[in-house]
């Protein structure tokens, strides 16, 4: 009978995806808790662990003994307390993936192209436009905005400087 249960694997610094790619190559079940980030670097990493340090591992210890993964390149070994290594409880587990879920779901697009928006910083604060595209680079966005003319013009600003209007 088979008694599979989480466990906390524990790696050397910033080699999480290293061993995650280890362990899925051996096929094994496992949870990289991650998140997508804006880092200041383009070059940078967009997606970084939620723990960093750490993964989750299913296994069956019984079978494959105590120290089954302290022999992967990059782990220290399983989160213990005292001698024995702490099984995560499967609901711990579960909550945490669908949290992250939800977090990636608010991390995309806010706007959508057509949606009224507000502006609420520089010198055309407190007006209405429509959101048109993110454009590339630092987090700018263009907005039409109907200001001294009937046509709407184009208006590039930082993402940060426009609300979505309720």
């Amino acid at each position: 009978m088979s008694t599979l249960k989480w466990y906390v694997l524990r790696t050397k610094a910033k080699k999480e995806r290293f061993v995650y790619q280890q362990l899925v190559a051996q096929r094994v079940t496992l949870f990289f808790p991650a998140v997508r980030v804006k880092p200041v670097n383009p070059r940078a990493a967009k997606i970084r662990p939620y723990f960093p340090g750490y993964l989750f591992v299913q296994a069956d210890l019984d079978v494959l003994g105590q120290n089954a993964f302290s022999w992967l390149p990059g782990v220290v070994g399983l989160v213990r307390f005292g001698d024995e290594p702490t099984a995560v409880p499967d609901n711990v587990v579960n909550e945490l993936r669908v949290r992250l879920a939800e977090l990636s779901l608010a991390q995309q697009e806010p706007f959508q192209p057509g949606e009224r928006v507000r502006i609420v910083e520089g010198p055309f604060a407190g007006y209405e436009a429509i959101f048109d595209l993110r454009l590339p680079g630092k987090e700018r966005v263009q907005v039409l905005l109907s200001f001294l003319s009937k046509y709407p013009q184009p208006l590039k600003l930082h993402a940060d400087q426009i609300v979505k209007v309720r």
